[in-house]
Parts: C-alpha cells; structure tokens; sequence
C-alpha cells in the first residue's frame, strides 16, 4: 500500500469548531501505510506507523487520535525515543498528544543504551518522570538462552527523574546471578546519563598482611559545577583510615589534592598519613603554571598503603613555554628524600632554576642561544665530608651559565655530508660551606668540532631499501684546571643517542675535554611487508685519558668499550632493543635489553639491565635485573595479567603480582594479589590483595557498551 505522510498537527489543531494554526513548536510528522478520519474527529493510523515530534521518535502497528480525549491510543510493538538516551519499548500504550504523559503497557525502558528496566506497566508524567510498577533492572545483556543476568536489582517501584537524571528505588533487592545479596528498602543511584551526584560509590576490598582485610566506602559529593569532594573511610582489622579527594576546575586549570590520615598497627599510637596536592593552569602568552605538594608522615607509609612507590618527594612550583624556536623554563624545588641510608640534611632539597633558549639561523647554518641559572642548598652548616659520601655536607652551589652554540652542513661530492660545528660556553660559580672549593669560580669552555657522513642508499630484492650510514667525527675541547663541585653530572650513559654529542655529560658542572674522535656505523633495513630492523656500532678515541668518567660507564680511558644497539618493529606490534657495551676481550660492562609485544588478545613487555659495581656511582656491587610484565586475554570477558621484577645478583624476587579481569557490558571486576618482597629499616614484606567491582549502567563511570554481546540464535 502506498505510504502517506501529513503533519499531524494540521489536523490537531485545525479540527473542531474552534479552528486554530497549529504553531511551528507544536508541529508533528506522522507517516503510516493507511490514515483516515472518522466522522466523529478520530484520527487512525495503520501499518508501520511512524511519529516525529520535537526530536522523539515513536513506531507502532496503530495509532487511533481521540480529539474528545486529546490522547493516543497506540497498538505495539510500541518503540519511543525521545531523542535525548531514553528508550521505551511496550506492548500498547495511552499516551497525551505530545508523548508527555501516558500508560505504557509490558514496557521496559532503557537508559543511554546502558540500564535496562522491565515493568509491568509504565506510566509518564509531565515528560519529566517515568513511574514504573514490579520491575526488574539491569545493565546486562539478556538472552532467551541464559535469561539471569549477572546483576539486577528487583524493585515493587521505581521513579525515573529525567531532569535530575537520578533512579529513586522502593523495597529494592540486588541480585548476583540470581541470588538476592542485598536488601534495602529505599535506594537512589544516578542514571547512566549523569556525569557527577553526590552519594555512595561501590566499595573495594583490601587485604594485607600488615594490616589486614578491610573496605573502603567511598562517599562522593559533588560541591558545585567545577568542584568536587570524595571522601573515602577505609576500615580494616589493622587500621582505621580517612582518605579524601578534591578536585576543582577553573577556565584556566584545574587543581587535585589527595591526602589519608590512619591509626593502624604498624606504627601504634602514631598519628600517619599523606598528602599530595598537583595544580596547572594555562596563563597568558602561552605560559603554563604548575605546582606539586608531596607530604608524608614516615617513609613507609606510602608503600604501606599502596599509595606510591616515590621515595623522593619534590614539591614545588614550575612556569614553562615552549614555542618553536624558543623555550622558557622556570622553577623553585623542595626535595625530601624517604630511601634507606640518605640524609635530607646532606642531599641538596632547596633547588631553583631558571632557563632561556633560542635558536636562530645564522651564517647559513643552524644556531642557539641559552641563560641557565640554578642553586642548590643542603640545610647541613658542616663545611667537610663528615659522613664520608664523597660529597661535602653543607655544601650550597649557585651558578649562572651563558651558551652559544653553531652548526652548518655542506654537502659534497658522492652525497658526503660535511659538518662544522662550535660551542662556547661561560659558568659562574658561587660556592659555599666547602673548604675544598674557592668561594667563586669563573669558566670558560670553548668547543670546536667537524664531521663527515656518507648515507648509503640501496633497493634490495622484493622492494627492501637498505640504508647504510658511516659517521666520523672529531670533536676538541681545552683541558681545564678550573674544578668546581659536580651536582648534576654524576650519572653518564653511553648510548647511541650521545656517540655524536659534543658532551655526553648530562648536566653542565662538568664537560667533556680533550680531543677525542667518534666513529660509528649504522644500517637499517627497510621491507615492503611494515617491518625494520636498526644496527648501530660505535667507539670513542680519545688523545689523552684526564680521567674524566668512572669504568662503568664506558667512556673511561683513551678507548671507549664498544657501542652495540639493535632495532627491530614489526608490524604485529612486536619492538626488540637491545644495546651493549663491551671490551676488547668481549667482556660486557652494561646490557640492556627489552622487548614489548602487544595483540589484542595478548600483550608482553619485559626488560632486563645489567651494570657492572661502580662506588663512583654508589653501586657497590653489580646490578642484574629482570622485569617483566604481561597480559592475556584467557576467553570472552577474561583477562589475566602478570608482573614481576628478579634481581640475580641477590637471587631473590623484589616484587611479583598477579591479577585478573572480568569485563561484560554490565560490569569491570578486577582481582589482583601482589607480594612485596624486598625489606628495610622502614618497610617490611608484605602480601597485598585488592578486589574492585564497577558496575554498568549507574552512572558514568563505566560504560561497558563496546563489551555488548549479541544473543545466540
């Protein structure tokens, strides 16, 4: 039969003897197979009926319009959409003109996709609440083959505030696989569409072996638009513990502040807790402000709450810019230390900062410009080495640095790549509580250096480019008499990143002197198929040894060890890396591999560092460590996952986790077991256990709609 169509509201509102304009807010669709008229002014519609009004979507078999009543009679299956994540689907329905009110027969109402609600009846007032009889809810999949869901809850009633999207439950009983749990006899919960409401979140389950089995109920509040509060108490047979956290958006930035306060068993009688606070607000000319707040009572706490594992605390305050050719960067610091065996009165925890850096093109090549100023400040007034580290123990450092720097590349015949290079920069050293230094010093570091390359490019067989790259570079710098105190250069890494760096230093209190030449070779394979693979070999020459570098580095004496890196990526997701430093006689120093390989249904990532003992860089003895994490996707809904960490040296575990996953459209739950396993003067072993369940459909916390199963037919 041919499809007719006619705004419904024509009719409505010019029948009767009072005709009158049907207005453009008023206006309605209706499209249906067959529409006629009665002679008493009823309106009916057959056959794949369909409504639209002011954004809802009703479909049905049959409407019938009675002007006496002004209401719609409505033949099922009945589907309204209002357009706005509500969803009622029924048998039959009586509904106003405008959808707004009305009975809906064998309903059920489903909610953003996610929370589905099955009545008797369904009764709608005012387009604002939806009243419903003996109901049973649930955010999962329902099948005719497995028809119990995995959670419901039953109701006698329930009421359905659209405008304050909130779910208010009466005689309410929540079921876990059909079996009743939980009872009470008034319950509200948001509905999916709701972002923040005060109230209770699901609790989470804790169990360790220092302060044993507990719950945490959190309690959110939400203070306002952009200001919210969750105050969590964690109750357990070894601890009584408050944690709270706040949080606040501006137009600008937002602020979070987390912070506990506990009684436990562990520290008996002693007041324990945390507080962490983090800020960043975007200020004008492209400036950024951040701020941290790091606090804590005793050393073990965090760990002893699984809150951290940072042993030192920073809080302080940072202003940055970054723009394409310049960078700004500004701070002042607090550092306090919570390891085993270090000082806060010995280790510098005042530091300040203040940077500048601008590139230019100058003289045909490639230029810079940088201001560096910084201070560190020990609270220690003892002007000698009394504790023996090396370091003297009140010692307090400012210096102000000034750097230009210039680069420019020629190419030449059969594609060498010719480069010149220069550096020149100028340290002013204040230096305080040390009898081993002078109260200032002024430096002077010229840098000269040049540089050939000789890209190689080759098409293999099957479309495979082989790119093959020597590198030769020399590199002078004066030597120096001028000593001043080391505070950012302790630690060197040779790598394949620095093998051509003028400085392979990481700080600037000291620099790299001599003349030295760098040599190096590379070779990457590039196949049509995604795939490529890196080689990377390098050493350093040096004219005299001045004895700048400790032996574990591998830059020590006038023969560096040999540099060895490799690369592989494939495009399964696999990436290997793996880099070594080694003798002449083949004996590593340092190796350092790791390997990562991510599926969809399965994922690894493991690394393994191994360091030779070096008491210049406080290892006293050698390091040989493996980590190692992974995840498995077992079935539909299950994912397990693993992680650990094995030092071979001691020949023992440090720390070793288990867990396991379960997600559905309906719920996240999450299991995990972790042992710690390593002990201190602070912290001892400890077995941790946590369970969490989130469940779909209240609130938006979890969304579990890409998880939605189709039923089997």
């Amino acid at each position: 039969m041919k499809r007719k169509s006619l705004l419904l509201a024509v009719w409505l509102f010019a029948a009767g003897p009072a005709l009158a304009p049907a207005s453009a807010q008023d206006a309605a669709t209706l499209i249906a197979d067959r529409i006629f008229l009665t002679g008493t002014g009823t309106l009916t519609a057959e056959g794949h009926v369909e409504v639209f009004f002011e954004g809802a979507h009703l479909s049905a078999q049959s409407i019938v319009y009675d002007p006496a009543t002004d209401n719609l009679t409505i033949t099922g299956p009945v589907r309204l959409d209002d357009g706005h994540g509500f969803l009622l689907l029924a048998d039959g329905a009586k509904l106003s003109r405008d959808m707004t009110d009305g009975i809906l027969e064998s309903a059920r109402l489903m909610i953003d996709q996610q929370m589905q609600i099955a009545a008797n009846s369904i009764t709608r007032e005012a387009g604002r609440y939806t009243r419903m009889e003996r109901i049973v809810a649930s955010a999962c999949e329902v099948c005719p083959a497995n028809p119990v869901p995995l959670w419901e809850i039953r109701a006698n009633k329930v009421v359905h505030d659209q405008e304050e999207r909130q779910l208010y439950f009466d005689q309410a009983q929540f079921r876990i696989m059909g079996v009743p749990v939980f009872y009470t006899p008034w319950l509200r919960m948001p509905d999916p569409t709701l972002d923040r409401a005060t109230g209770f979140l699901l609790p989470r389950v804790r169990s360790t072996s220092t302060l044993g089995t507990g719950v945490k109920l959190p309690y959110f509040i939400a203070i306002g638009e952009s200001r919210d509060l969750t105050l969590t108490p964690y109750l357990s047979s070894g601890t009584t513990t408050l944690e709270l956290r706040y949080r606040q958006a501006f137009v600008n930035g937002q602020v979070t502040v987390e912070g506990a306060v506990s009684r436990d068993d562990i520290l008996p009688d002693e007041d324990r807790g945390y507080l962490f606070g983090t800020g960043r607000f975007r200020l004008q000319d492209d400036f950024i402000l951040t701020g941290e707040l790091r606090v804590v009572s005793d050393p073990a706490y965090l760990l002893d709450y699984g809150i951290s594992d940072e042993d030192r605390l920073r809080t302080g305050v940072d202003i940055t810019r970054t723009r394409r050719n310049e960078y700004i960067h500004g701070s002042i610091a607090n550092y306090h230390s919570i390891r085993e065996g270090e000082s806060n009165s010995t280790t510098p925890t005042m530091l300040g900062a203040l940077e500048y850096e601008r590139r230019f093109s100058p003289f045909g090549g490639e230029g810079g410009f940088r201001f560096q100023t910084r201070g560190f400040y020990r609270p220690s007034d003892i002007d000698t080495d009394a504790n023996g580290d090396g370091v003297t123990d009140g010692r307090d450092v400012a210096r102000a640095s000034l750097g230009v720097d210039w680069r420019r590349n020629w190419v030449l015949g059969n594609g060498i790549l010719a480069s010149g290079m220069f550096d020149l920069s100028v340290d002013f050293y204040s230096i305080a509580q040390d009898e081993s230094f002078p109260g200032t010093v002024t430096r002077a570091t010229p840098t000269l250096g040049a540089e050939l390359r000789w890209p190689l490019l080759k098409s293999g067989a099957g479309g495979a480019v082989h790119v093959l790259e020597p590198v030769a570079q020399m590199v002078w710098t004066p030597e120096s008499s001028d000593a001043v105190p080391n505070e950012d250069s302790a630690l060197v890494e040779f790598d394949e990143g620095n093998l051509f760096s003028l400085d392979r230093f990481a700080g600037i209190d000291l620099r790299e002197r001599g003349l030295r030449t760098n040599l190096g070779l590379s070779w990457t394979r590039y196949d049509p198929d995604g795939w490529s693979m890196t080689l990377t070999g390098g050493r350093v020459w040096r004219d005299e040894d001045l004895g700048q570098f400790t032996e574990s580095s591998g830059l020590s004496g006038t023969l560096s060890d040999w540099l060895i890196s490799g690369q592989v990526q494939l495009p399964q997701g696999l990436t290997f890396v793996g880099r070594a430093l080694f003798d002449d006689d083949l004996s590593l120093t340092r190796n350092s591999l790791s390997l990562s390989w991510q599926r969809p249904d399965f994922g690894v990532s493991t690394s393994y560092l191994m360091l030779e003992a070096d008491p210049a860089e406080d290892r006293g003895t050698d390091t040989s460590e493996l980590w190692l994490a992974g995840s498995w996707q077992v079935s539909d809904g299950w994912r397990a996952r693993v992680e650990g960490r094995h030092d071979f040296t001691a020949s023992r575990t440090g720390y070793a986790g288990l867990g396991l996953e379960y997600r559905t459209e309906c719920a996240l739950i999450d299991l995990s077991l972790s042992r710690r396993f390593t002990s201190s003067t602070s912290v001892t072993p400890t077995t941790d256990f946590n369970l969490s369940v989130t469940l779909g459909g209240i609130g938006s916390g979890y969304d579990g709609r890409s998880y939605r199963r189709s039923c089997a037919r």
